[in-house]
């Protein structure tokens, strides 16, 4: 097995462990039950749900009330009911404001990751940001990240260019899209965080980004 094989069948691993403690239905706390229903949409999951969220905030405050936190759930396509919905905003609320802060969520959202993992992340992410504005410019990300190891390409089925359009469309928004042609650090680190919970070992998580950036 590839090492590309086995980095896509510890995907798929993630995404039926989910389903499964999903369909268990034992009841759990709304974030871990959250967690699971973005890691049950793989590991571009917890991204799309950070996408929705961004999206509702209108005003510039990366805060949300509840009717825009509701579309804002609703847009993810997580599946959460309105009670659940309901919950989660009042785990969060700012009860003097209420409203819910947008970046204190999705860090609660995330998987723990270890220093090790989110440092490797960053080294990445600086990598591909060179001047530093937490900005990756997509046309400047197909010069560094690499796919050399992938299956497809190994085979031959599939050329360089096809398999890092596939790659950039994890991060493509609901219209097809990227934001003005950059993907943000939070955006990247939400990614990462899903794929680092695919990942039992931080040593092989370590060698996934490597050698995906170079580093």
């Amino acid at each position: 097995m590839s090492f590309r094989d086995d980095f896509y069948l510890k995907e798929a691993t993630l995404v039926n462990r989910a389903r499964r403690e999903l369909a268990n239905g034992l009841q759990k706390d709304p974030i871990e039950n959250l967690r699971l229903l973005c890691f049950a949409h793989g590991v571009t999951g917890i991204l799309k749900l950070s996408r929705a969220l961004r999206s509702m905030e209108n005003d510039g405050t990366k805060t949300l009330n509840f009717e825009e936190f509701k579309a804002a759930m609703q847009k993810s396509g997580m599946g959460c009911s309105e009670n659940e919905i309901k919950e989660l905003f009042d785990g969060f609320v700012d009860e003097n404001k209420g409203v819910l802060s947008t970046n204190d969520f999705l860090a609660k959202v995330r998987p723990a990751m270890t220093r090790s993992r989110l440092e490797v992340i960053e080294k990445a992410f600086a990598k591909a940001d060179p001047t530093g504005n937490g900005v990756i410019f997509v046309g400047d990300l197909k010069h560094i990240y690499n796919v050399k190891d992938h299956p497809k390409y190994l085979s031959g089925e599939l050329t360089e260019k096809e398999i890092l359009t596939d790659f950039l469309n994890n991060f493509r928004s609901d219209n097809g899209k990227f934001n003005d042609g950059k993907i943000y650090k939070e955006e990247f680190i939400n990614y990462y965080s899903s794929v680092s919970a695919s990942i039992e070992r931080d040593a092989y998580f370590d060698l996934v980004m490597r050698r995906a950036y170079k580093l």
